[in-house]
Parts: structure tokens; sequence; C-alpha cells
């Protein structure tokens, strides 16, 4: 997933990695109907990926989508959008996105994809902004952006826009997505949902502690969810990312995952993934600027 690997004329593939939800505590609701929460973010090694060309006629375009989302709704369009809205840009940019994370998933896939257009517009536009600023835009967008664009595992509160970068270290999973989506926003509307967990410390949350608040709602308003966590007891014990649909177990190898993986492809979409510190679209981004400031 290399930007420099071309496998069309003029432009690059950028990664739009994954997240994993490793804990998800609801604990208050503002007067503006956001929810206050805090959870403990890790970037996956896995995920989308994104072709973005840059042109010269100031036009924003989106190639070939192949997923069913008003272009004008699609948040890789709107975030080429912004960018170039406050940054007074003459460029514009033709937007290809290769889907492998599905949609209602909880893996943040819309998020990273608009995150990867803000941070990769940033450099092939040459508009400077720092992360700070970016991430402040990407919220715009959506509460999850902001851990895209700064990417790194990170213990974050407030809507998951207040983050502290922590260290995880490399881990493995069994992520499994069961063929249908979950609204987040049915999930985060239902009278329901637990509104007053308590906040833990970050020793707690690097230990494993906490659990998802939006579990049981999920599972109720959709009862496969119920039976593909009991299906997964026999790894370890099995979590829901976000609002789901996706449900993973941390594994004690790769070679683990994937062999549970192999046990049950023939039933889901299902693989094995690692978590990672540093997001696959920092490293790329860090090693541009390293490279152009030795230049």
């Amino acid at each position: 997933m290399n930007p420099d690997s071309n496998s069309k004329t003029h432009g690059n593939w950028w990664p739009a990695p994954a997240k994993l939800n490793l804990f998800l505590h609801i604990t208050g609701r503002r007067p503006d109907g956001y929810h206050e929460l805090q959870t403990l973010f890790q970037i996956l090694d896995w995920g989308d990926r994104v072709y973005l060309e840059k042109t010269d006629d100031g036009e924003i375009k989106r190639i070939n989508a192949e997923y069913d989302v008003p272009e004008d709704e699609d948040l890789v369009i709107r975030a080429a959008r912004l960018l170039k809205r406050v940054s007074d840009s003459r460029f514009g940019a033709g937007i290809e996105v290769h889907k492998e994370i599905p949609l209602g998933a909880g893996l943040g896939g819309g998020s990273s994809d608009a995150a990867t257009v803000l941070v990769a517009l940033n450099q092939l536009w040459g508009c400077n902004h720092s992360a700070k600023f970016l991430a402040e835009l990407g919220l715009e967008l959506g509460a999850d952006v902001p851990v895209f664009v700064h990417g790194h595992t990170a213990l974050a509160t407030g809507v998951g826009e207040k983050m502290v970068p922590v260290s995880l270290g490399e881990r493995d999973y069994l992520l499994v997505m069961p063929g249908f989506a979950v609204s987040t926003a049915k999930v985060f509307s239902d009278p329901q949902l637990k509104r007053n967990s308590n906040l833990i410390s970050a020793e707690q949350a690097l230990a494993g502690d906490g659990r998802n608040d939006c579990e049981p709602v999920s599972k109720r308003l959709h009862p496969a969810l119920a039976g593909l966590f009991d299906e997964l007891s026999e790894y370890g014990q099995p979590r829901m990312s976000g609002t789901g649909s996706a449900v993973f177990v941390e594994m004690s190898s790769r070679v683990a995952a994937s062999s549970a993986a192999a046990t049950l492809k023939c039933r889901y979409n299902v693989r094995a993934v690692g978590g990672l510190d540093q997001s696959p679209l920092q490293q790329i981004t860090s090693g541009l600027v390293q490279g152009q400031s030795e230049n």
C-alpha cells in the first residue's frame, strides 16, 4: 500500500486503515445530542485504499465508486471539498476508494477514508496544515476522523476527539464481519443505551478493563450478533468494535488468528489482522516529510 506504487498513470494509492474500539464507555449525553465517551482506539494493519490524483482543473471528482453512497454524501468528496475551501487551493483531485472495510461494521471505514484524503491532499496540494488543524477539520466530518488523522493508537474522551497517544505494541486479532450493517444512529438513539458509565484510568484501560456499552443494544437490534459471540467464545473473549457489526477476539499470535480465520471463512467474512501503534498512513507521510527535509 505504498503511495508510490502506481496502478494508474498520474496518481497514487494511499492506505486508509481500519480501527478497533478495544472498549467503549458512554459517559454522558451533551445538550446537542452528541454522546460523551471513553474509548481505546487501536489502528489495524488492514483497511481500505484511496487513490488520489492531483489535477489542475480545480474540480473534485469521484472515480469508479463501487459502493452505494451518493457523491455529495461521500465522506471522501466532502473531505476534499472542505480542505479545498479552507485552503483556497487552486488544485483539484480525482478520488477512487477501494473498499475492504464493510459499511456499518464499526471499523471506521468512511472516517478513515476521509482522513486519508485530508492528510494526503494536504501534501499533494502543498497546503502544509498541521495534523492538529486537519484533525479539527476532520471533526466536522465525523467523530472518528481525528484518530485516523493523527494516526496513532490512543485513549480518547469527549466525542472521541480528545486523544492521548498510547503504546500497545503489535497485537493479533481474529476479526469477523457478519455481513450486515448496524446503524450507529439507531444504537445511540436507543432509550436502553447505557449512558452513565464511569471513566476508567489509563492503567485500567491498557490492562484490558472496560466493556462496550453498545453491545447490549446492538445484540437486541441484531440477534445474530449474540449467536456470533457464542460461536467466537471458544477462541477467547469476543468484543464488538464501535456499534458493530464487526466482532473481534485478541489472539496469542498471527498463526493462531489465521488458523481460526481459516476455520470460519466458509461462514463469515473473516480475517486475521494486526494491531499497530502507528498507522500505515502516518508511517508513509512521516517518511515523505523526512525525505523532503533531507533533499
